[in-house]
């Protein structure tokens, strides 16, 4: 009788993670929310994808409806993986433990609770059998981390050994549409001042029907869809907060952090979250006691003579000893830890 998992990936991140995972809970089922090119989901991830405080208040009431039917599913399951997204799987893992559901929670990738909501600890650790933490450092905020590895470490197959001059630049807008409508403009003007390099944009597979309408203009740009592989043969690169920035900091491309939100969400970020940077790669490196890996640009600083200037002026060969500094922070992958979570059977 094959092994049931219940999952809960919302995102197209913890999709990445969860395809990496399925790899060793070969003979078991999932069933739940993800994306459907693994398999039947009860909803699929596209449909909770929003961005930022205010955007995501209309996803709420379809959110509570999921969460009914996915316990219903979860005393069907043998085990639980919940993947990021807190505010979605934290409810979820409370009404499973309220409704009695048997089956042993994992919450994969722990809630920054070290930028915001320190309440969560308690949640995390009340409703979840095990804490597949992927960042060293959860281990001080949370009693009962098991630091599992990084995902990207996994995933990532492309690793700089030295600094190339390619003459390509890659340019990394985001995968939502907010994000992609406000960098664009900004990236134009600075792909059309960089001359003499052939201009990567990386737009999601999901996205390539909607260039037109998402992107503009694009006739400066080759257009590309594998962000690590456009990343790899990049001498720079303009990124986007989120886990691109993290995979340019791995693979060893020297880039700029560029994030521009709404006004309110930015204004509530700065009341609420209490670190310093935004980019992981640079929040790991101040855990480790060293100062920034990589620049960073936010909001009103967010223009192109500034983007133009953190290009010209990179320290390349700093940044890329410190690439590898942070690989040796964080040691291996984490899949098949997690699996071992799932399938408790096939634990050395």
């Amino acid at each position: 009788m094959s092994r049931k998992i219940l999952v809960s990936a919302l995102e197209p991140s913890a999709n990445l993670h969860l395809g990496e995972v399925l790899k060793h809970t070969l003979g078991s089922e999932i069933l739940g929310i993800f994306d459907e090119k693994f398999g039947t989901p009860f909803m699929k991830s596209s449909e909770f994808s929003a961005m930022g405080f205010v955007e995501v208040l209309p996803l709420i009431f379809k959110a509570k409806r999921a969460i009914k039917q996915m316990v219903k599913l979860a005393k069907t399951a043998d085990a639980v993986l919940l993947i990021d997204s807190p505010a979605f799987n934290l409810p979820l893992a409370k009404a499973m433990r309220e409704a009695g559901v048997k089956a042993p929670i994992t919450y994969y990738i722990l809630p920054q609770v070290w930028a915001w909501k320190p309440k969560r600890v308690e949640k995390v650790e009340k409703f979840c059998d095990n804490l597949a933490s992927i960042l060293p450092f959860d281990e001080k905020f949370y009693s009962r981390a098991v630091y599992v590895g990084h995902p990207l470490l996994d995933e990532l197959k492309f690793k700089k050994e030295k600094l190339i001059n390619s003459s390509k630049i890659a340019f990394l807008p985001g995968s939502r549409r907010s994000e992609i409508t406000r960098l664009m403009p900004i990236y134009r003007e600075v792909a059309k001042d960089i001359k003499d390099k052939e201009k990567l944009l990386v737009i999601p597979p999901f996205l390539i029907d909607k260039v037109a309408e998402l992107y503009g203009d694009v006739s400066e740009f080759n257009i590309v869809n594998e962000a690590p592989k456009a990343l790899y043969e990049s001498e720079f690169a303009f990124v986007c907060s989120g886990t691109a920035t993290l995979e340019a900091a791995l693979i060893g491309t020297p880039f700029v952090l560029c994030y521009k939100a709404k006004a309110i969400d930015v204004w509530l970020a700065r009341k609420l979250v209490k670190v310093k940077y935004a980019g992981l790669a640079n929040i790991m490196y101040d855990f480790m006691g060293k100062g920034a890996l990589h620049d960073e640009l936010i909001q009103e600083q967010v223009s192109a003579l500034n983007l133009l200037n953190a290009y010209k002026n990179c320290d390349k060969d700093k940044f890329l000893t410190g690439c590898n500094e942070l690989r040796a922070y964080l040691k291996h992958g984490s899949s098949v830890n997690v699996a071992k979570f799932l399938m408790p059977s096939r634990q050395e």
